[in-house]
């Protein structure tokens, strides 16, 4: 059977069938490119020499933690796994569960008895924004400002500046409520209280 090559269904046909083939074709070299690059990645990616893991953190222990402690108070008292100790002539107790793998830092404040509805809820507002790290909290009829934390993975940096924001919060009760440490969304905490979480980082180093 004759084709009569100027036949314009016949041209449309072989133009898109033209199409198609190169289309295919540019798929098929792009992807033969691509293969090619991550060969070569995966090649350069195992000529070169790995960089060293970063070295695990120390966990912290209850030697490690006394450690720690007694350099903020050089007078510090042990019982087992509950310290007792002083911070800026403010008394505050750190107690330990190593099985359940927590800690807490606590401050006591004022006896719970008479709290009025509005001191609960500036606490509660200050748990929100400006104790941070540090929480107000009631238990056996008193107010604490408490620091709780997982116990193996704490660092620390994370304790001592738990430590001075426990105690900014307990010192600031009844007036700015703040751990010192910054207040979460806006605004900065008095600078008394920043200085005393800068000389507690100091007292903490290593010597």
């Amino acid at each position: 059977m004759f084709t009569d090559p100027s036949d314009p269904i016949l041209s449309r046909t072989l133009r898109s069938r033209y199409r198609t083939t190169r289309r295919l074709l540019m798929t098929s070299l792009l992807a033969l490119a691509l293969s090619m690059l991550l060969a070569w990645a995966v090649e350069a990616q195992d000529a070169s020499p790995l960089a060293p893991d970063a070295p695990p953190a120390a966990t912290m222990t209850l030697s490690r933690l006394a450690g720690v402690l007694v350099r903020l108070d050089p007078e510090l008292q042990q019982s087992g796994g509950s310290f007792r100790m002083t911070v800026e002539d403010v008394p505050l107790l750190v107690v330990t569960d190593p099985r359940a793998d927590r800690m807490r830092a606590m401050v006591p404040i004022r006896s719970a008895e008479g709290l009025s509805d509005a001191d609960l809820l500036r606490m509660m507002q200050a748990n929100f924004d400006s104790a941070l790290d540090a929480r107000y909290a009631v238990a056996e009829g008193r107010v604490w400002a408490v620091f709780i934390h997982p116990l193996s993975p704490l660092r620390e940096a994370q304790l001592i500046s738990g430590i001075g924001q426990t105690v900014n919060t307990a010192l600031s009760y009844g007036t700015l409520y703040s751990s010192g440490a910054g207040q979460f969304g806006r605004g900065d905490s008095p600078g008394e209280q920043q200085k005393l979480l800068e000389r507690l980082q100091e007292r903490g180093q290593d010597i």
